[in-house]
């Protein structure tokens, strides 16, 4: 390992007083194409003493610190208080204050029974929504592991380490091997420096750093001469000037996009709304019809008389808001939430969840998503032949084959020498921590001829046999880096050992090890080099090539003389970061659902292409498209791009945002993954916004809505599966809910419209209601709750990844569903009033009992017929017999609604407050019998439509099935 960089002497020590530099320094637009000494007097920064402690306290005090602006936290009161914000609460809160204003024109006798129950039930679903929000955030909050990060600095002479928070404009900044880049800042020294900005620019490979000034400005990936905010040092060391801090740094200018960037509502919390003010208008125009007929048709003189109108206006709002709808939703998205917590990915919004069921396209980014982020070794080519390094990663499992064989002869002498040669001239380290994971210090280029060395069998050979002595450093010119070691195999003689670009390389090569023989490097043998490294080229491997050369007893190796020529060509690497094993699986699941994945990366076309097509993304030979070719189109030749192109390279922040904007024009629901700073943006942006947990850098988990705790892409697909069953969940209790509901408006609506037919005009033409407002909220008590909720846990029907995507613009409540509601609605309230009129006295049935026995008669047949409902509402064409003993949960809440029907039935203290008297037993078995119809006709419906789907498939091709449940 490379020791931290520290300041020289002639650095530290004052030889003459500082020059005056300003408490303030000027803003720099763009330090990359000035000069060091243009720099530094902008900055009124000294390169060699820093700044003094009293001007970075002064320009800490002026620039604030070197950190980005987050959000102020929303305070619990307005947390909870946005629970409420929604349309259906909004309707039962008019519920609310309507029976408060009846109650209250009765005199205020007793408890408000209808006001109580709603607002008990409005305030446990606000409760359980910020609970379970609070949760997701706990987790975020456990899973960031915030840690102090600190720079070193030169200040008043001294080197300091400081917070990274401190650093200000002027700082001079020492980079060293490991350390995490505090601030943007201008180099002047640089020694060997590569930096990882994967997380800023998306590309793979550490770049290699020079003090030399741009010619014209450039991209972020192309400013050699700086470092940015939250990038790493992979190797080397080096000296700059802090040019801009927090905000103004690159980081920072993402971080701003962000603010930028709205953040959609999701097809849920639409759906939901729409649903609200259609109800909304329904209950109005129904009571408005209902009241209004009840005033035309009675002569209404004394309040009490009014109030009965009102408490009726007030049943019908009950019987037509399924209440408990946002609690009901809640929890079931809620234990969604804690399933797809115990697969690792932790959900941030409640209502995300089933935004990932209706995903139709996942963009990825490519490094440290699809791939492992680690530099692996595949292949290595020598005089005598080409060998395949099994194994990938940093973990050293795995072996070096020739056609599937162990090496033998002179091919493996060649490639151990390559693999060896390699570690030598190179600085990264390779260790097992305690949990048994491999890490690399260093670059990861060097850390795969370790790895690759390891298996192989030879690490301590090579170690016990060279001595390293000195080094000469990579540089941009010469696109090489040596090492001299002392060999002991042949007395301690000095030997170079060079790795470096195949062309560069190759150009100082006299001679090629062939076996232990050294021979002339002819024009074929060039020929055949120059052809394996195009070889591995074209296969989107990054290669490097390996040569040394025995230096001559007493030749100086401490002078300038040049000692890289004459070398003899040992071989070439072709390495690569390869793909997650669990990516490839996970996107042929995704395929097999409909859904489109698609890679978003910085990195290099070529091996942008080639990692697609090992994951199965696109075929071999497919197109891609390039941050410059992005910005060369216009809008509508994107458009079409975007619906042909599914591997984007050398990318920018704004491209992928205009990718993802393009995709959500075009009708896709968008689940955007990435880890980077550069990937927040549009993680915001899309649909469903996903983070990495582990490689994921602050801002992008604060931008996502859901991160993954494992970095693994796999997850994501888990988690749709889990999103598409919630969904299907959803329509499920949804089907029932609306259906039971609109079985009591109907109940009710018709009752009073049909009065004079079926027995419930009395005399003068006063209208009986065919239910009480306190029965019609029983009913919703008893049974839409508990039933409601077991289905939000109902095992999935059918393979719910074996169907397309739900359309954008198809509803959570389509026509079909509406049918179907509207006929199990029509069927509750026909044999309701049938029972109602069976007792009663008139009406097309003659009866001979009370309002009071036939009112609760009918009361009993609409609780009966809702729970049959259970098994219809279960799947749209499937009948309810069908597996019926799947969720114990169901059978659990109907035996318990049952048996609070019975109990309200013929209890003496509820019979008081609900209006109702003990049936016989004939009369209960009336009742079963009249609720069961509701059963019988949803499934002559739904075998005459299982009947017209087969005959249509057996006509022409099926339809791209829509959502299920």
């Amino acid at each position: 390992m490379t020791p931290p960089v520290r300041a020289p002497a002639h650095a530290l020590a004052p030889t003459s007083p500082p020059p005056a530099t300003p408490a303030v320094s000027a803003r720099i637009a763009d330090p990359s194409i000035l000069d060091v000494e243009a720099v530094a007097s902008a900055l009124g920064a000294d390169p060699k003493r820093g700044l003094s402690a009293a001007q970075a306290a002064q320009r800490l005090s002026v620039d604030g610190p070197n950190a980005l602006r987050r959000a102020p936290p929303v305070p619990a009161w307005r947390r909870l208080l946005a629970q409420f914000q929604d349309p259906l609460v909004y309707l039962l809160l008019v519920a609310v204050l309507i029976s408060l204003g009846a109650w209250w024109l009765e005199g205020m006798d007793g408890w408000p029974l209808d006001a109580v129950v709603i607002g008990a039930i409005l305030l446990a679903n606000g409760l359980l929504g910020y609970l379970q929000e609070a949760r997701a955030q706990d987790a975020v909050a456990a899973l960031a592991r915030m840690t102090a990060v600190t720079s070193s600095v030169v200040r008043d002479g001294q080197l300091l380490r400081v917070p990274s928070e401190e650093l200000v404009r002027g700082d001079l900044l020492v980079l060293a091997e490991g350390d995490a880049v505090g601030a943007d800042a201008r180099l002047f020294d640089a020694a060997a420096l590569r930096v990882n900005e994967a997380s800023l620019t998306g590309e793979s490979e550490a770049v290699l750093k020079s003090i030399e000034t741009l010619p014209a400005p450039a991209s972020i990936g192309d400013r050699l001469d700086m470092v940015f905010k939250g990038t790493a040092i992979a190797q080397g060391s080096g000296r700059a000037l802090v040019t801009a801090t927090g905000m103004d740094s690159e980081m920072g200018a993402i971080a701003g996009m962000l603010e930028a960037t709205v953040e959609e509502r999701t097809p849920l919390q639409k759906e939901v709304q729409r649903i609200g003010r259609m109800l909304g208008i329904a209950v109005i125009a129904i009571a408005a019809v209902v009241v209004g007929s009840i005033v035309l048709m009675t002569e209404l003189r004394t309040p009490a008389e009014w109030v009965q109108v009102l408490l009726l206006g007030v049943s019908l709002a009950v019987a037509a808001v399924p209440e408990g709808l946002p609690a009901i939703l809640s929890v079931v998205l809620a234990i969604g939430v804690q399933r797809m917590a115990a697969r690792k990915a932790i959900v941030k919004k409640l209502s995300s969840v089933e935004t990932l069921g209706s995903a139709s396209v996942i963009a990825s980014d490519k490094t440290g998503t699809l791939t492992r982020s680690e530099m692996t070794i595949e292949r290595i080519a020598t005089a005598s032949g080409e060998s395949h390094v099994n194994g990938i990663g940093y973990a050293p499992l795995g072996s070096v084959e020739h056609k599937g064989e162990e090496l033998r002869g002179p091919l493996r002498a060649e490639q151990v020498a390559v693999l060896s040669g390699g570690c030598v001239a190179g600085n990264a380290q390779l260790r097992q921590e305690a949990d048994g994971r491999w890490e690399i210090q260093g670059d990861p280029t060097e850390a795969a001829f370790l790895v690759a060395e390891r298996k192989l069998g030879v690490e301590e050979h090579r170690q016990a046999r060279f001595e390293r002595i000195r080094e000469i450093p990579f540089s941009s010119e010469r696109k090489m880096m040596s090492a001299i070691a002392l060999d002991r195999e042949h007395g301690g003689a000095p030997v170079l050992i060079a790795k470096g670009a195949p062309d560069v390389l190759l150009g100082r090569c006299t001679r090629a090890r062939v076996g232990d023989e050294i021979l002339a490097l002819d024009a074929p043998m060039r020929a055949r080099i120059l052809a394996d490294v195009e070889r591995m080229t074209d296969d989107a491997l990054r290669t490097l090539s390996v040569a040394y050369r025995p230096l001559e007893p007493g030749e100086e190796i401490d002078g300038q003389a040049d000692l890289e020529q004459d070398l003899v060509f040992v071989g070439t690497v072709g390495m690569i970061d390869p793909p997650r094993t669990e990516a490839a699986p996970a996107i042929a699941e995704a395929h097999k659902a409909g859904i489109r994945v698609i890679m978003i990366t910085g990195d290099h076309p070529g091996t942008a292409v080639r990692i697609a097509t090992d994951l199965g993304i696109v075929e071999a030979g497919a197109a891609v498209l390039t941050g410059s070719q992005i910005a060369a189109l216009d809008d509508a030749a994107f458009a079409e791009a975007v619906r042909r192109t599914s591997v984007y390279a050398r990318v920018a922040p704004e491209h992928k945002l205009r990718i993802v904007g393009a995709l959500q024009a075009d009708g896709n629901v968008v689940a955007m993954t990435g880890d980077g700073v550069n990937d927040a943006p549009a993680l915001k942006a899309a649909d469903i916004g996903v983070a990495m947990g582990i490689t994921g850098t602050e801002v992008s988990k604060e931008a996502a809505r859901m991160i993954l705790a494992d970095d693994n892409f796999a997850t994501i697909v888990h988690a749709v599966r889990e999103g598409r069953s919630i969904l299907d969940n959803i329509r499920k209790f949804l089907r029932y809910l609306l259906s039971s509901n609109m079985g009591e408006v109907l109940t009710v609506f018709l009752g009073v419209v049909l009065a004079g037919v079926i027995g419930l005009a009395g005399p003068g033409g006063a209208i009986a209601a065919p239910l009480l407002a306190t029965q019609i909220l029983w009913v919703n008590l008893i049974t839409d709750s508990g039933p409601a909720l077991a289905m939000g846990v109902d095992p999935a029907v059918d393979d719910v990844m074996a169907r397309k995507p739900r359309r954008i613009d198809e509803r959570v409540i389509d026509a079909r569903m509406w049918f179907g509601v509207l006929e199990v609605g029509a069927v509750m309230a026909v044999v309701t009033l049938l029972t109602i009129d069976l007792y009663l006295p008139g009406g097309l049935l003659e009866g001979t009992e009370s309002l009071d026995n036939a009112r609760t008669a009918g009361f009993t047949v609409l609780v009966l017929a809702q729970l049959f409902n259970c098994l219809n509402a279960r799947s749209e064409n499937a009948s309810g017999f069908r597996d019926p003993f799947a969720n114990g949960w169901l059978w659990a809440a109907i035996a318990l609604s049952a048996v609070l029907q019975v109990a309200v039935v013929n209890l003496g203290f509820l019979n008081a407050a609900f209006g109702t008297v003990p049936l016989s037993l004939e009369q209960w078995g009336v009742c079963v019998a009249m609720a069961s119809v509701v059963l019988w006709a949803t499934e002559l419906r739904k075998l005459i439509a299982r009947a017209l789907d087969r005959r249509g498939a057996r006509a022409g091709p099926a339809a791209a099935p829509g959502a299920g449940g």
